[in-house]
């Protein structure tokens, strides 16, 4: 029987290698696999970009409100695999139509993504994946520590933040992302909030 699998991890733990790997091994037993990812992840456009240089165009980007099962019971004749990169932004429903594919027509879906947000938050479609999919595997990185890291800090110009948008791609707009352990996340979580006690103050007496 074909399984949903959902494979989580931290930033800079090599989902995105792991996947390309994955679909090598297909892909070398002259299998056919159908490789997707969300449109609202603009890194790399139409393609997955690793962080080991390595790349390959996606099959089809999908919207945000797009029919997920309607695409596929049209596209995955001959298909032995699915592969969805960045999972966390695809919406519940999505997720439970990628379930729909895995039972009706015996194909698995392999889904690669963040479990949570900067702020520790769940994103949509990782949060259904955990609730739904048939295994749940957890691939591990380390911490500037040395510590396990399970934690997604957010960068802007540098400087860890603690608010925005929850969608904010890497590599865009000056924004990137260290992964940290829950120690240096609160850390920096307390150094972030006294800076902003220090400029409200600051700005206070300015004001006097």
């Amino acid at each position: 029987m074909a399984k949903l699998y959902f494979r989580y991890g931290a930033m800079n733990c090599g989902k995105t290698a792991s996947l390309l790997q994955a679909i090598h091994n297909y892909e070398d037993r002259e299998l056919e696999i159908l490789l997707l990812k969300p449109v609202i992840d603009s890194k790399g456009e139409d393609k997955v970009v690793s962080r080991t240089g390595l790349e390959r165009k996606v099959d089809h980007l999908l919207l945000p409100n797009e029919n997920l099962y309607r695409y596929l019971t049209l596209h995955d004749e001959g298909i032995s695999c699915i592969f969805v990169d960045e999972a966390q932004f695809l919406k519940r429903k999505q997720v439970n139509d990628l379930m729909r594919i895995v039972i009706k027509d015996d194909i698995p879906a392999i889904c690669y993504g963040l479990r949570t947000d900067f702020l520790g938050n769940g994103f949509a479609g990782s949060t259904r994946l955990l609730e739904i999919a048939h295994t749940i595997e957890e691939m591990k990185t380390i911490c500037r520590c040395g510590k396990k890291a399970t934690m997604n800090g957010r960068r802007v110009n540098g400087v860890f933040v603690f608010d925005g948008n929850q969608v904010a791609i890497d590599g865009e707009g000056k924004v990137t992302y260290d992964s940290l352990c829950p120690e240096c996340f609160e850390e920096e979580n307390r150094k972030y909030e006294k800076a902003k006690i220090y400029q409200k103050t600051r700005k206070s007496s300015n004001n006097r």
